[in-house]
């Protein structure tokens, strides 16, 4: 009896190589690559999302690489609805395919699925919502860190929406929001081998801060001023955009806003490897050697 097709999943933090391992990969393997990078969707961000250029890219097909506007923003239900549609048509040409990012959530909802959390209370979220607009993010921050560590161990707390949503759904239920998030993971029709790299802290830190320099010299701030009309859209309440907002906004000079960009890059660094590190199932790897790695791969494909 045939094997499932696999899906080889490549995660892991900001600048650590995951885009060269995944080209690495589907070259060897001769496959295309699905991206689950949740801001590199959006064509406007080729900077300051690092979307792979044609030139990193290989000739690898690419999906879901800056193929829609930031004024159509693509959620992670819809997501999990849309990449699973193309895995069916990529599954009838290639037996593997490759998946890579570094969006935790969008990589749950794609093989995971998600829980129905049809929670709604109006006034809580009217609520919270005044709270951000009055008194910024932080005070969200440390409610949902209060009433629910679990979750804002692995939530993205930089996302004032999914922040808002989470209070919303305590506030109508009286039980942490992660309690809502623990339904059997939905059945797909594939397997799949995670793949995690885990770069040495102080490198990484390193390749973040020398990244965001290139990125600014590459015309960031350009980029970010174009945008600046469009601020409130959810897809730029994100590193690297909302560090210049606040520079043209007057609250800081240039010089800060590159160093915020570099702290909050770091911190952004950490966050996503809180969350892979909860995924048991990722095997992983210091760095983005393809030879070991595809060992490995083989490795599961013949067991």
């Amino acid at each position: 009896m045939q094997q499932e097709p696999l899906l080889i999943l490549v995660v892991g933090p900001t600048a650590s190589g995951k885009t060269a391992l995944a080209v690495n990969l589907a070259k060897a393997l001769a496959c295309e690559v699905l991206s689950f990078d949740s801001r590199q969707f959006y064509r406007e961000l080729p900077i300051g999302a690092a979307i792979p250029s044609k030139e990193e890219m290989q000739g690898i097909p690419h999906h879901f690489i800056a193929d829609r506007s930031i004024q159509d923003h693509l959620s992670a239900g819809a997501f999990e609805r849309a990449g699973n549609e193309l895995l069916q048509t990529l599954f009838k040409a290639h037996h593997i395919v490759i998946a890579v990012g570094g969006s935790g959530l969008f990589a749950k909802a794609l093989v995971e699925g998600f829980d129905d959390i049809s929670k709604k209370n109006d006034a809580s979220r009217n609520h919270w919502k005044a709270v951000f607009e009055t008194e910024g993010i932080v005070p969200l921050q440390e409610a949902v860190t209060q009433r629910d560590p679990q979750y804002a161990a692995q939530a993205d707390m930089q996302n004032h929406q999914r922040l808002i949503r989470a209070l919303e759904v305590m506030d109508s239920t009286g039980a942490p929001f992660s309690a809502f998030r623990k339904a059997q993971p939905k059945k797909r029709p594939y397997r799949t081998v995670w793949i995690g790299l885990n770069p040495d802290r102080q490198e990484l830190h390193a390749r973040i801060n020398q990244r965001v320099l290139h990125m600014v010299e590459a015309g960031l701030e350009a980029e970010a001023r174009a945008l600046y009309p469009l601020r409130s859209l959810e897809s730029l309440q994100t590193v690297g955009y909302r560090e210049w907002f606040g520079h043209f906004d007057g609250l800081y000079d240039r010089e800060e806003a590159i160093r915020l960009i570099q702290r909050n890059t770091r911190q952004f660094a950490r966050r996503q490897m809180t969350w892979f590190r909860n995924q048991a199932q990722v095997h992983w790897f210091e760095k983005g050697d393809p030879s070991p790695i595809l060992a490995h791969i083989q490795q599961q494909l013949s067991s």
